[in-house]
């Protein structure tokens, strides 16, 4: 029997195509914050990152994703523990989201006029610097919040580690909307001078949603 047609030959065709299938969407996680992080997702659970670690993440089939970074972690054998942002249930493995403050990534697949489309939300506040990168299909679109709003936060946003959304602290309609007509506020001003490509308030979709084609993989870097 020839090698072409032995099983190790169809085996070693299939094998690749398998492997691109079943992982799909790659999302690769860096810290390149001087301090270690808690890199997390929604799917995908949770990874210690300390500087200059990466956590490659394969989304084979879920439709949308959230990232974002912990920090000033304690955690036991068992992976049960806190952190001072972005805690999830104080587990290591996150099931549920970060509390707020967190800068948070998201991306959704085939979901915005046919397109994926990522983001940088502030809508859950700020905690860690971040610049989220496609790396494939062509799309170049790189975005990033890279500024210290947590030294800059104003007074009533502040908070231990981070700089929240003032609709996490004021609970407000015109924080939060919901009715009527949603504008920008100064506070959502504060953070978009800052960070022109992030989401500031619940209606500022059309500066801060950016897409590439279906299926797009990403690089997301914690203190670009």
């Amino acid at each position: 029997m020839s090698f072409l047609n032995s099983p190790f030959a169809i085996l070693a065709i299939f094998l690749p195509l398998f492997f691109i299938h079943s992982h799909g969407i790659i999302i690769r996680v860096q810290n390149n914050c001087p301090y270690t992080v808690w890199a997390a997702a929604m799917p995908g659970g949770g990874r210690r990152l300390d500087r200059g670690q990466t956590w490659a993440l394969g989304y084979p089939t879920t439709k949308s994703a959230k990232i974002w970074a912990r920090t000033n972690c304690t955690f036991d054998s068992s992976g049960r523990g806190r952190c001072l942002t972005g805690d999830c249930g104080g587990l290591l493995e996150c099931k549920d989201f970060g509390a707020p403050p967190v800068t948070v990534v998201e991306y959704g697949l085939n979901s915005f006029a046919g397109k994926d489309y990522y983001v940088i939300s502030l809508m859950k506040g700020f905690n860690v610097p971040v610049q989220f990168t496609p790396t494939s299909n062509g799309c170049t679109k790189s975005i990033r919040c890279a500024a210290d709003i947590n030294a800059q936060c104003p007074s009533q946003l502040k908070t231990a580690g981070g700089c929240h959304n003032p609709c996490t602290v004021f609970k407000t309609t015109e924080y939060c909307c919901g009715n009527g007509r949603c504008r920008p506020t100064n506070f959502s001003r504060f953070f978009k001078v800052r960070c022109r490509n992030a989401f500031t308030y619940p209606e500022d979709d059309p500066t801060s949603t950016f897409t590439c084609p279906a299926g797009t993989s990403y690089r997301v870097v914690f203190c670009p």
